[in-house]
């Protein structure tokens, strides 16, 4: 069974990555442009109004031994910017209706995350916290700070590599993290960009250990709903431990309304 704990059920996430759209003209300046313009353009995405999804998870270890969670996730941007999601465990059965919910606010009112998850086999209800972002998301190979979206500042880049072909354009960038704390040394990211369209995706991501040997490699497929792009299938391996996790979001609604009271302690207590 997957590590079910509350370290790992804190959820700072698949939010901003899970729900991405680029809105780029084949005029943009994008095409000519520098390293921290790209990541600015490319990793800044518009998430849609409100969403509903299913998560699974899936992880491996070196023997080949796989583990399975599924969730259900509820999530809207309120109109004065903020965010809030609940998620729900629908399998393993033993885990079901475990649930989790955060409220994120805008940087302008400096406010912490807020964050709250139910144990109903406890009956319990608990405010819980990220101590530390390198933990592992859902016993999987990528962390927290893997799933939150860092800000172009937050690292430093630099354009490693252009390839310009007939209908897309590649651009391969080295992101080295700004804070001495990091788990990592450099990130090398490959963005795809569709010349016609705009659209901006990205593709592959190399983590680099602090020593700077490959730590693990990430494959990003995507799948566009109505105006937003959208996780489809996310494979990662660890080269070290030779471990892998498979991210797949399923069933994807966009924009459809979701009904508040999903985002209420009271919709944790009850599930779904």
């Amino acid at each position: 069974m997957l590590n079910l704990n509350i370290k790992t059920l804190s959820l700072t996430i698949i939010l901003s990555q899970i729900t991405l759209s680029s809105y780029a003209n084949q005029n943009s300046p994008l095409i000519e442009s520098s390293a921290e313009s790209i990541v600015a353009h490319c990793d800044n995405k518009y998430p849609g109004e409100n969403q509903t999804t299913q998560l699974s998870v899936t992880v491996k270890n070196r023997l080949g031994s796989e583990q399975k969670a599924v969730y259900k996730r509820f999530w809207q941007k309120t109109k004065d910017e903020q965010e809030q999601m609940t998620l729900f465990t629908i399998t393993p059965l033993d885990a079901k209706n475990t649930a989790f919910m955060q409220y994120t606010y805008p940087a302008s009112l400096n406010k912490d995350t807020e964050q709250w998850i139910y144990l109903p086999n406890l009956r319990k209800l608990k405010r819980i916290t990220i101590r530390d972002l390198s933990d592992s998301f859902l016993g999987s190979d990528l962390t927290h700070d893997d799933i939150r979206l860092r800000l172009p500042e937050d690292d430093t880049h630099k354009l490693v590599r252009v390839k310009d072909g007939k209908k897309v354009k590649h651009f391969l960038i080295e992101s080295v993290p700004n804070e001495k704390e990091s788990m990592y040394s450099k990130k090398v990211v490959h963005y795809v960009l569709e010349k016609m369209s705009g659209h901006c995706l990205k593709l592959n991501i190399a983590y680099y250990d602090k020593k700077g040997s490959p730590l693990k490699k990430q494959k990003n497929t995507w799948q566009r709903v109505k105006n937003a792009w959208l996780w489809e299938r996310v494979e990662v391996v660890n080269t070290q431990t030779f471990s892998s996790s498979l991210f797949e979001v399923k069933n994807p609604e966009v924009n459809e309304g979701v009904d508040e009271k999903w985002f209420t302690v009271r919709a944790l207590k009850k599930g779904l």
